[in-house]
């Protein structure tokens, strides 16, 4: 019988630099990544015409009980290290949390404004819903509760800025060993990827690493400024737990 994978699930709202995080995870060498496995059950149940919408229902799961048991199962390739990238508004009010209490979790976070912006500016919308950051913060209260351990929460600007200090600082926080090959990786698009990546990706795809913080390019619209207000405290939640750099 082989060992167990060490499965570790980051926790992220959309345009933050989660799937950076999953290369870096990636360039681990011993670890194998699951692109948002709850993407097309989230996209089943509640009929939102995403980019992607019908290549990512053909082509991921979206059987709640199914995807939860592969995300608490065996690693793709018998790989010691099982990532996975979830997102926090797709685990849909009423999903059974319990396979959480088989993995390791790391929650990312950043500001609800910045957030909105970038999510806006591709998709012509945002509501508190669609930015995760409410169900973000239920969720490491949950997760927390279910696994009796405080988990460490990280935000992406102070990943950007300080990448070995912060990642060194999450690794231990999961008790897995940091490496320097976290830092860097190849060009290019994977076949980890999930089906969605043609119409979100194009910037991670360029990418060889972290890239220095900057700020947004994307102006807030006036009438979204209630939708940050909604998920400020959530953010403000979670920001108060969050790891500094070592």
């Amino acid at each position: 019988m082989t060992d167990a994978p060490v499965r570790l699930c980051l926790w992220s709202g959309p345009r933050n630099i989660s799937t950076a995080t999953m290369r870096s995870f990636e360039a681990r060498g011993n670890c194998a990544v699951w692109d948002e496995p709850f993407y097309g059950y989230y996209l089943k149940q509640t009929g939102l015409d995403h980019p992607g919408r019908e290549p990512t229902l053909a082509a991921w799961p979206t059987d709640p009980a199914e995807i939860a048991r592969a995300c608490a199962g065996a690693a793709p390739q018998g790989q010691a290290e099982f990532f996975q990238k979830h997102m926090c508004q797709h685990m849909l009010d009423g999903l059974d949390l319990s396979w959480t209490k088989d993995c390791r979790h790391i929650f990312l976070i950043r500001d609800p404004a910045e957030v909105a912006a970038s999510y806006h500016a591709t998709m012509k919308r945002a509501c508190a819903e669609d930015l995760g950051a409410i169900r973000q913060a239920r969720l490491y209260d949950e997760i927390c509760d279910l696994t009796g351990q405080a988990w460490p929460v990280i935000e992406g600007a102070d990943v950007l800025a300080n990448p070995a200090s912060m990642l060194r600082a999450v690794c231990d926080a999961v008790g897995i060993a940091y490496t320097d090959a976290m830092l860097s990786w190849p060009p290019g698009r994977r076949t980890t990827d999930g089906p969605w990546a043609p119409y979100w990706y194009a910037r991670v795809e360029a990418s060889t690493g972290f890239e220095a913080p900057r700020s947004s390019p994307h102006d807030l619209p006036a009438h979204l400024s209630e939708v940050v207000a909604d998920c400020a405290p959530a953010y403000q939640h979670l920001k108060a737990r969050k790891l500094t750099a070592r």
